[in-house]
């Protein structure tokens, strides 16, 4: 569609700075202006790691909970990598495992700092890879503004300077990485991720049985997919990481929001040029408004600030779009589904909030944390083609049923 970058008003409350300000026009031009925007496309994958023992187990749960599906696994020098489909307009899966339990590179050396991280250190969400049209100017002009790539020698897992692929350092304010890729995601033997393995039949049959839960209860259907990934970041950091993220990929800053309740602030970013956010989906950061040690004068709610002192900088879910509709006695879709889930035995952290009657609303709930991926898996339903991306109230319903559920207890890290 088209959009203009230099006149779009962004929405919401939250007072931005004047250094944002300036900057994100500035930013907006030099993309342009550097070819960036041209080079870079939607995202095409996403890539999460686990322990060495919960790749499979990822799977199961990627199956019930998710509309993803596997289409192959691989064998690499240092991981083992399964990718998972959706739809072929939307982004690619990628879950790696280390083959050794006692791997070392940057993921568990940033998750030992954390109190509720260090049980599973090799668990963290990694970050996105964008659609690239040539690996070797785009990363040059990027370099040329300040960001940094991976290159051999630079890291112990191999999979982040393959051929074909060029990923960023992590970022210091969000701890994810920026890949980019000129490769077929919906071919992933192009992907040179290592040799082919073939599931086990107990392991087909696992999954075999895991697809036909969704089809016979008919929940299936109604998971579209990815609607949005949320990463849990530092009050101070919050325009920093944004800025530096829409330097890197053609999003524009769609607006933010004050949760007063919850004393944050969620700021989210979409890709102008994709008609259906599920091709590229919204990246959303979220910040507390102040600093927990300025907070200790007010005594407000702090969930965001909290999570991020426990678990570090790094995603805080993944969220599921439900296909709008009435499924029946005054249900909708995200209620059948919910109830369906629990029913499974997937742990939810509250009710289903918000209300979908006569008038364009979201319904949407959080589960727990994943054991395998340490990630919560949002549903939401866009009831009667609601235009916004979020309501305030539902998300600071949200965010306290998270925050209860990811409170540090000295003492009892390592129970």
């Amino acid at each position: 569609m088209s959009f203009d970058l230099m006149s779009y008003e962004p929405r919401g409350d939250k007072k931005n700075s004047d250094f944002f300000g300036e900057y994100l026009p500035r930013i907006y031009e030099r993309r342009s202006s550097s070819g960036i925007a041209d080079q870079v496309g939607p995202m095409r994958a996403i890539v999460q790691q686990v322990e060495t023992t919960a790749l499979f187990d990822t799977l199961i749960e990627l199956y019930v909970m998710t509309p993803y599906r596997h289409t192959a696994t691989y064998l690499g020098q240092t991981h083992k990598f399964s990718v998972l489909h959706s739809h072929a307009d939307y982004p690619a899966l990628i879950v790696m495992a280390p083959l050794s339990p006692s791997f070392e590179d940057f993921i568990p050396r940033i998750n030992r700092m954390y109190p509720l991280a260090r049980n599973t250190p090799q668990t963290r969400y990694v970050g996105e890879i964008y659609g690239a049209t040539d690996l070797s100017t785009l990363s040059k002009t990027l370099e040329d503004q300040n960001i940094r790539f991976e290159y051999d020698g630079d890291t112990e897992n191999p999979f982040y300077t393959l051929n074909g692929f060029r990923f960023t350092t992590p970022s210091d304010f969000t701890c994810n990485r920026v890949g980019y890729s000129t490769l077929d995601f919906n071919d992933p033997d192009s992907l040179g991720l290592g040799d082919r393995v073939l599931l086990s039949d107990a392991e087909q049959t696992q999954l075999d049985q895991a697809a036909a839960f969704g089809a016979d209860s008919k929940i299936s259907p109604l998971m579209l997919g990815v609607d949005h990934l949320a990463t849990r970041i530092l009050a101070g950091e919050r325009e920093d990481a944004i800025l530096e993220f829409l330097t890197m990929v053609p999003y524009y800053f769609w607006g933010a929001y004050n949760i007063f309740d919850m004393n944050s602030s969620t700021n989210v970013n979409r890709n102008p040029d994709v008609d259906d956010d599920k091709k590229s989906p919204a990246k959303v950061f979220t910040a507390n408004n102040t600093p927990s040690f300025i907070n200790s004068f007010e005594q407000l709610p702090m969930p965001t600030e909290d999570f991020v002192r426990n678990f570090g900088r790094r995603l805080h879910h993944m969220a599921i779009e439900i296909q709008d509709g009435d499924h029946g006695a005054g249900e909708k879709n995200v209620d059948f589904v919910v109830t369906t889930l629990k029913d499974k035995g997937v742990p939810f952290l509250a009710h289903v909030v918000g209300e979908c009657k006569d008038d364009p609303n979201l319904k949407q709930i959080f589960s727990k944390h994943s054991k395998n991926t340490l990630l919560i898996t949002e549903y939401i339903e866009r009831c009667h083609h609601y235009d916004g991306f979020f309501t305030k109230d539902n998300v600071a319903a949200l965010t306290a049923a998270a925050g209860q559920d990811e409170q540090y207890q000295h003492g009892h890290v390592f129970d």
